[in-house]
């Protein structure tokens, strides 16, 4: 085998046992936490992850979110939400807020938290800024898990539900991949180095 050859296979190797070992940890640190809405506790702190909103209207997966928070907000299980999202060059937590407050949620129970510019900052701003100790996070599956493990790995104890959407196939394709084998790495750096 040349050279050039062994290098390739192995960064190959390299590779495929980051994203084994990266999926590994995620499933095992939320094994067993994802809820139905049904098994959600009665007054629980909701945490609602952002997504992209466009012209002030959630887009497809925010807006999937927002609707699983809603539910649970009129089953009597949310007594607090908590909208995270980039606030700071976007409006995600302003749009959200208002998208659930045009729908009933008093909006005393809505907290905005516009730093949340990525899954692991809206975990540790939910601990550090608001006091969240216990959360339920409210995502899209692909994305679920690793909340669920990036939220308890700064010392959340997070439980989640799935949220649906109504997405065109091949964003939620896209983002299976990108969980996969770009996020999922990442998570796994982020819970090793603690940033």
């Amino acid at each position: 085998m040349y050279p050039a050859s062994r290098a390739v296979l192995t960064a190959l190797v390299v590779v495929e046992l980051i994203i084994t070992v990266a999926a590994t940890c995620v499933y095992v640190m939320s094994a067993g936490r994802v809820l139905d809405a049904d098994d959600v506790p009665d007054r629980s702190t909701v945490l609602v992850l952002g997504s992209l909103v466009d012209d002030d209207v959630p887009g497809d997966y925010v807006r999937g979110r927002l609707d699983t928070a809603l539910e649970l907000y009129r089953a009597g299980r949310a007594e607090r939400i908590i909208n995270s999202g980039n606030g700071i060059t976007g409006e995600e937590p302003a749009v959200m807020r208002r998208y659930l407050e045009e729908r009933g949620v008093d909006g005393h129970l809505i907290t905005d938290d516009p730093g949340g510019l990525d899954t692991v900052a809206s975990c540790r701003r939910a601990r550090d800024d608001f006091g969240v100790h216990r959360a339920v996070i409210i995502t899209q599956d692909f994305h679920l898990s690793r909340a669920i493990a990036l939220c308890r790995s700064v010392g959340v104890d997070a439980t989640g539900v799935e949220a649906g959407c109504e997405c065109p196939v091949l964003t939620v394709v896209r983002n299976h991949v990108r969980e996969l084998l770009l996020a999922r790495p990442r998570a796994l750096l982020s819970v090793v180095t603690g940033r």
